[in-house]
C-alpha cells in the first residue's frame, strides 16, 4: 500500500497553490479599478465614441497653442524647424471634394497634417493623449476643442468666430480635405478585392514567395529612405537633430 508522506502532501498542496495563482495573475498585481480603467480608456474613434461633451473656440486655441505648442510647431502650424508643418498644402477645392488634389497630381507643396489625417477624431484623440509633448494627457477637453478649432481656422476650414464641440465635430468632418483620401482597397488590406492584388474576404495574407534557390541576394539591408522631393523641404536634417541617441539626421543641403 503506498503511502503518502507529509511532506509529499505539503509540496502537492504547495503546488496546488501556485497553480491556482498562476491561472488567475500569477500571484502579482491586482484587478484595475474602474476609475483606473476610466483614466485610461479616452480614445475617439471615427465615430466619434469615446468623445467627451465640451466645447472650445478659435481664439481660446490661439492662445492656447501659442502658450503650449508654438515652442514646436510655430505660431501657424508651419514646423518652427522641429516637426513637421501641421496646417497647409490644403486647397478650397480640397475642401470641397474631400480629396487632397496634390496627391492626385503628384503636385503637392508640403506634406502637412491636413493633407493626410482623413478622420478630424483623430486629431482630436493624439492632441487629448500626447499633447504637449512635454506634459501629455495635461489638457482638458475644452482645450483640446479650442485647439482644434485654432487649426481648423488655419486651413481654412471654418470661420474665425467658430466654437468647436462635440454637438457639430461630425458635421466638420464632412469639410476634412482629406476624408476621401484614405482607402482600404488595397493589397495590404484584409478586405481589399482581388482585382486590386488584395484577399478579399479570404482572411488569408496577400504575401506570396517562393525561396531563392539560385543568384540569391547575400545581404539584405533595411532601412528608411527619404525621398527626393522631401529632402530640402525642411532645411539641412543633419543641423536638426539632438545631440544624443543613435539616430542621426541625413545631411539634405549641400
Amino acid at each position: 500500500m503506498f503511502r503518502f508522506s507529509k511532506s509529499l502532501f505539503a509540496l502537492a498542496l504547495l503546488g496546488a497553490t501556485w497553480s491556482a495563482q498562476a491561472v488567475d495573475t500569477y500571484g502579482l498585481g491586482r484587478q484595475a479599478t474602474a476609475a483606473e480603467v476610466t483614466a485610461w480608456d479616452i480614445d475617439v474613434r471615427p465615430d466619434f465614441k469615446g468623445l467627451p461633451k465640451g466645447s472650445g473656440g478659435v481664439q481660446r486655441g490661439n492662445d492656447l497653442f501659442e502658450e503650449k505648442c508654438a515652442s514646436c510647431h510655430g505660431s501657424f502650424g508651419e514646423s518652427n524647424e522641429v516637426f513637421t508643418p501641421l496646417i497647409g498644402g490644403t486647397t478650397k477645392e480640397d475642401i470641397a471634394n474631400g480629396r487632397v488634389g496634390g496627391f492626385l497630381t503628384n503636385s503637392i507643396p508640403q506634406r502637412t497634417t491636413f493633407t493626410k489625417v482623413s478622420t478630424i477624431s483623430t486629431l482630436w484623440d493624439y492632441i487629448h493623449r500626447a499633447m504637449p509633448w512635454t506634459e501629455p494627457k495635461s489638457l482638458k477637453p475644452d482645450e483640446v476643442y479650442a485647439i482644434l478649432a485654432y487649426f481648423l481656422n488655419l486651413a481654412e476650414i471654418v470661420p474665425a468666430d467658430f466654437v468647436l464641440s462635440d454637438q457639430n465635430i461630425a458635421e466638420v468632418q464632412k469639410l476634412m480635405p482629406n476624408r476621401n483620401g484614405m482607402t482600404t482597397d488595397h493589397g495590404m488590406w484584409p478586405g481589399a478585392p482581388a482585382s486590386k492584388g488584395g484577399i478579399g474576404n479570404g482572411g488569408k495574407p496577400d504575401v506570396k514567395n517562393v525561396a531563392c534557390m539560385k543568384n540569391c541576394k547575400k545581404e539584405v539591408r533595411v532601412g528608411s529612405v527619404l525621398p527626393d522631393y522631401a529632402r530640402t523641404a525642411h532645411g539641412n536634417l543633419e543641423e536638426q537633430n539632438r545631440s544624443f541617441g543613435p539616430v542621426r539626421g541625413v545631411r539634405t543641403v549641400d
